[in-house]
């Protein structure tokens, strides 16, 4: 009796402390005091026009005046925090240092084919839902979305002799329903699994309030062990995935249907969190969207937001540092222009562009060595490196028989095993070809598609890759790091299109175009610093709870911010987290109480119009 009475005095405890700290400091207006939702217009296929949203490139005189914020970097996390400040009122600047904005939700337009580089598909957009509500808001619900095939993911386990597909469905009951018809003997297994992930998404929000609270009170309830007596999820986050799969089913086809979706995130399952892959089976399991007229339209709808308040987002803007003021403040940025070095000041910096960038390359020496910095950095390691094929089609989803489906493909069922002997190789091993892969047929998702790019489709296929792999020619320029770089390239490229048209033989004779991506590419074109594709790795150490505690939109440096997946967990879902915690900092407002009352509010006015 005596434990429970003092847990709750804790629970009501934490929560005073987090509601004073989220009202602080003279809030700025609710961003989502009213619902900015119209009708959706006619898409915008016209280049031209979509050039101006885009590719809108920078120069002093473009630059508005009276910022209140600068943010680094068009990806979605930075995006979403600078929409979400521009709902307050706020002017923002968004630069960016490539020549089209988005980031990962960028697209590329080659050969008649056009090709999305990060957005394959995203869950949990389904009408009302906390993502849903907070993308049409920042979009003006100009962004539409289409839901994928009911089998929105298949798993394809084994070489072409012995291949065994198991289908993953959308809906939470057909879900679990589709996964007992394929393991008839392990549902008992399958229910267990399925309670621990229900178990983890409970505990979402404590993972937000731990990142919100005060740092000296969120490790004193990690240190005194008190956030254990509240939750268990921070014991999961430290749990190993392989370790929580393994003790549920002795089944090794199950195991790996189990642990697939660490390709999701880039990690071993002996090395994963199992909460982080806990939180990315619950986003999928009422199925997968894409947005209709592709990847591109979430930035194209986003900017305008921005630009209401006076705000801009500009190209071809690289920052070079981060200024700090002589009271230790940052205080503006650098933007390199052709051979000049541009100036621009605002009260609030907020960096896009990752911790390892912002932290060695953005900031002045002697702020690098900064002990809370330094104590940062040694908490996370560089995440793998992403390897993309894109290829061409002749022929329409029709012609060719493609679904609005992703398809994984693992040689081995022990996924830990393949991968380490995957991740051991040398450059000149790789080419025989990797054990892992993810197929994905964008056109066959978007129902504009055909009336933009009639008679064609494409097709992505993503692997793993080491930066080491590529690294002797980082220092070369992009398209000029001649005949060898492009040859290793197009060698592993072609062993990934040989395993995908394997499975999808009606595909062989129809490809017209490949391009291929490499760390490098990521390095160049989205600015991971080691070619990342999903960030800081996503090991368990990253999820031990004094790290996620320390990983917060605020940063050493004041006026110094955080956004995107750095600071939360990798994908869409993550960076948005990642803009709400950092737009919740700079606001001095809770923006998930903001939503949630929004919610209500919405839900109610529904009723009552039914009513």
């Amino acid at each position: 009796m005596w434990f429970y009475a003092g847990l709750l005095f804790v629970l009501c405890f934490l929560v005073k402390i987090y509601r004073r700290t989220s009202r602080r400091s003279s809030p700025s207006p609710n961003p989502f005091a009213g619902d900015s939702r119209r009708p959706p217009e006619p898409l915008v296929t016209d280049q031209e026009a979509r050039k101006r949203v885009l590719h809108k490139g920078f120069t002093a005189d473009k630059v508005p005046e009276n910022l209140d914020a600068i943010v680094i970097g068009s990806g979605i996390g930075g995006l979403a925090a600078a929409a979400i400040l521009a709902k307050a009122g706020k002017r923002v600047l968004v630069l960016e240092q490539h020549d089209q904005a988005g980031g990962c939700c960028h697209t590329f337009v080659k050969k008649g084919f056009e090709f999305d580089v990060g957005i394959h598909y995203i869950g949990e957009l389904h009408e009302r839902s906390f993502l849903r509500t907070l993308v049409d808001q920042i979009t003006d619900g100009q962004l539409e979305w289409v839901k994928m095939d009911d089998t929105f993911d298949n798993v394809i386990l084994g070489d072409s002799q012995t291949w065994r597909t198991y289908r993953l469905c959308s809906g939470k009951q057909n879900y679990q329903d589709c996964l007992k018809t394929q393991f008839p003997e392990e549902k008992e297994a399958i229910d267990k699994f399925l309670e621990l992930v229900k178990m983890v998404s409970k505990g979402l929000s404590l993972l937000v309030i731990i990142k919100m609270i005060p740092l000296q009170l969120a490790r004193f309830l990690i240190q005194t062990g008190i956030i254990h007596w509240v939750t268990s999820i921070f014991r999961l986050a430290s749990t190993p995935l392989s370790d929580v799969v393994n003790k549920l089913t002795k089944n090794k086809d199950l195991r790996a249907v189990m642990c697939y979706i660490c390709g999701d995130y880039g990690v071993m399952p002996k090395d994963a969190s199992f909460m982080m892959h806990a939180l990315v089976v619950q986003h999928y399991q009422n199925g997968a969207w894409y947005p209709k007229g592709g990847a591109s339209e979430i930035a194209f709808h986003i900017i305008p937001v921005i630009k209401k308040t006076g705000g801009d987002v500009l190209m071809r803007a690289p920052v070079q540092r981060i200024l700090i003021n002589k009271d230790g403040e940052a205080c503006g940025v650098t933007v390199k222009k052709g051979e000049t070095e541009i100036n621009l000041f605002a009260p609030v910096v907020i960096s896009n562009a990752g911790v390892f960038n912002t932290y060695e390359q953005l900031l002045p020496r002697e702020l690098q060595s900064k002990p809370a910095i330094q104590a940062q950095l040694s908490m996370v390691q560089h995440g793998i490196g992403g390897f993309s094929v894109f290829v061409g089609l002749n022929g329409s989803k029709e012609d060719l028989k493609i679904k609005a489906a992703n398809y994984w493909f693992f040689r081995e069922t022990d996924l830990d095993e393949q991968l380490k002997k995957y991740f051991s190789l040398n450059k000149e091993d790789v080419t025989d070809g990797c054990p892992i892969m993810f197929v994905s047929f964008p056109s066959a998702k978007d129902p504009s598609w055909d009336d933009r790019f009639a008679g064609k489709s494409n097709m992505i296929i993503v692997t793993f890759a080491h930066y080491e792999w590529f690294e002797e020619w980082k220092d070369e320029r992009v398209k000029k790091r001649g005949e060898d770089y492009e040859n290793f390239k197009m060698s592993i490229a072609r062993r990934l299109i040989d395993q995908a048209t394997e499975y999808f033989p009606q595909l062989k004779d129809r490809i017209e175009y490949i391009r291929v991506g490499s760390p490098l590419s990521n390095q160049f074109y989205i600015g991971s610093s080691r070619g990342e594709i999903y960030g800081a790795n996503h090991d368990v150490s990253r999820f031990a709870p004094d790290v996620i505690a320390s990983f917060r939109a605020q940063t050493p440096v004041k006026s110094l911010y955080l956004t995107g997946q750095d600071i939360f967990c990798c994908g869409f879902l993550g960076a948005i987290h990642g803009a709400l915690i950092c737009a919740s900092g700079v606001l001095h407002r809770n923006m998930y109480k903001d939503i949630m009352n929004f919610e209500k509010k919405i839900k109610k006015a529904k009723v009552k119009k039914e009513a």
